[in-house]
């Protein structure tokens, strides 16, 4: 589904200059749409008894709900940066951190492939500079073939495109 707007019967479609941000997923109306039933999931562990259904058989409970099979797959994976790409919202997806005991700041580490005392250090000292940063076609830290970096590695996913 494309993101449009219709002005005297003809669909055109709106420009998303954000989309240029090097390393970032922009959670804009088109991903909700895509990641409606993604985000209703992680909202459903915020409820004890869902939790503990998820933790006896996560692959059972994820099922229950219309999410896509990626979006499953990104979920038992626990890639967040893949639950991203496919509509996930950080501050939902913060549900699955905190279902299996891991800190939001574990959980960024992750996404960065760093340890979570790297991702600590980093922010530390002020993050990732801009420079190099502020658009796709610089060569700087976020962009997506410098990614992961750090000593935690990472799944491999992180550079996985998503339709």
């Amino acid at each position: 589904m494309g993101s449009g707007i219709r002005k005297r019967g003809k669909f055109m479609a709106l420009e998303k200059p954000y989309l240029d941000v090097p390393g970032t997923i922009i959670f804009d109306a088109e991903q909700a749409r895509r990641g409606y039933w993604l985000n209703q999931f992680c909202m459903s562990l915020m409820k004890p008894e869902n939790r503990d259904r998820f933790r006896a058989n996560e692959r059972a409970y994820l099922d229950e709900w219309a999410m896509s099979e990626e979006q499953k797959q990104a979920v038992l994976a626990r890639d967040l940066n893949w639950c991203m790409r496919t509509g996930g919202n950080i501050y939902f997806l913060a549900k699955i951190g905190s279902t299996d005991g891991k800190s939001f700041q574990q959980m960024a580490g992750s996404m960065t492939g760093m340890t979570e005392d790297e991702y600590r250090a980093m922010m530390v000292a002020g993050g990732r500079s801009v420079e190099g940063n502020r658009y796709v076609g610089e060569e700087g830290d976020a962009q997506a073939h410098r990614q992961p970096q750090g000593s935690a590695g990472g799944t491999g996913t992180a550079n996985k495109e998503s339709n």
